[in-house]
């Protein structure tokens, strides 16, 4: 656990599993007009699901005044992360990054990053990935602006649109984010 100023980054607890979910309902909601519903329901289902399924390394939460604003799920490889070894990423992967609408632009995106490359570091790793595509623009900045580097080779197709891969190198200018 660590504190930056009065936001506590902290792993998840059984208990957070209701306000962890509807946050990420609540920040991910934004695309369900931008998404058709056939899509967009399975989407959700699967943010619903993201609390107990899979094997993360770590849920880790940003806390704020006893609120959860913010989550991030750390997971060791592309196996774990999307049962696709087929993706050749050894190495850890960011997924359903999310902060609360009304949290938004108080850099708790940035500190849930940094806490996932300081624990990927922990673990040995020399790079992190993490996948988003044209639709979380803002995302996408955020990620670029921070020093990920487009890794082309771990796009996925998902039969309608493309899903961007990114990663970044832990070397010491990953630290300074």
């Amino acid at each position: 656990m660590s504190n930056q100023g009065d936001i506590i980054i902290r792993d998840a607890r059984e208990e957070d599993h209701e306000p962890f979910v509807q946050l990420l309902l609540d920040a991910y909601g934004q695309y369900a007009d931008e998404l058709p519903s056939e899509r967009w329901e399975p989407y959700k289902e699967a943010i619903r699901a993201s609390f107990h399924e899979g094997q993360p390394i770590a849920r880790i939460i940003a806390e704020k005044d006893n609120a959860i604003i913010g989550s991030v799920q750390l997971f060791a490889s592309s196996e774990e992360a999307y049962g696709r070894s087929d993706l050749h990423i050894p190495n850890p992967v960011i997924r359903y990054l999310a902060v609360s609408p009304h949290a938004r632009g108080q850099g708790i995106a940035t500190l849930l990053i940094r806490e996932s490359i300081r624990r990927s570091r922990e673990l040995g790793a020399r790079r992190l990935n993490l996948h988003s595509s044209d639709m979380m623009s803002a995302a996408v900045r955020l990620y670029e602006h921070l020093g990920f580097e487009r890794a082309y080779e771990t796009d996925i197709y998902n039969g309608e649109s493309l899903v961007k891969g990114f990663r970044i190198e832990l070397d010491e200018a990953a630290l300074r984010i």
